[in-house]
């Protein structure tokens, strides 16, 4: 049930600088971080977990070095989990190539790739500071350069003092 785009789906939308961003959050977790297109119109939160979430979601908006504390239900596999575990490891301000977390976990590339794509989190798990050996790379399984969620990437790069992408 991942990755789903209509706002009834989420427990609270949030007006970000790059668009919005959905929250679902059920049973006093968070379940899951979209971005979403400036399209969606903010929902108040339906919850305290929303609440907080969109909180600091717009405090880290206004400040990169925020950092987040949010009660995040489990998700993914055991091998996306160290993936997720080495890229929450990357500062703010530096990046990683999907090549260099793969050496560093023993695994492949494509594999951290993929990983990054099913991140439940984004923010939180801040999947935008891996990038290809050549470029920016892909974004939320999107590759488009000219597409919303690498512009989102670039804004988020950017916003963390990282300018050349």
């Amino acid at each position: 049930m991942k990755k789903q785009q209509g706002s009834e789906f989420f427990t609270a939308i949030v007006a970000v600088p790059f668009g919005a961003v959905g929250i679902r959050s059920e049973a006093g977790l968070l379940r899951e971080l979209v971005y979403l297109p400036p399209h969606f119109a903010e929902k108040d939160a339906a919850d305290a977990v929303a609440a907080l979430a969109a909180e600091q979601i717009v405090r880290y908006c206004r400040d990169a070095d925020f950092r987040f504390d949010l009660p995040l239900a489990p998700a993914g596999s055991a091998f996306q989990q160290r993936v997720w575990d080495a890229i929450a490891a990357i500062p703010r301000g530096q990046v990683r190539t999907y090549g260099q977390v793969a050496r560093h976990i023993g695994s492949a590339a494509r594999a951290v790739g993929q990983a990054c794509g099913a991140n439940w989190y984004p923010l939180v798990v801040p999947c935008h500071r891996v990038t290809a050996a050549g470029g920016l790379g892909g974004f939320a399984n999107h590759a488009d350069a000219a597409g919303f969620h690498l512009g989102v990437k670039r804004w988020l790069l950017d916003h963390e003092g990282v300018a050349a992408y």
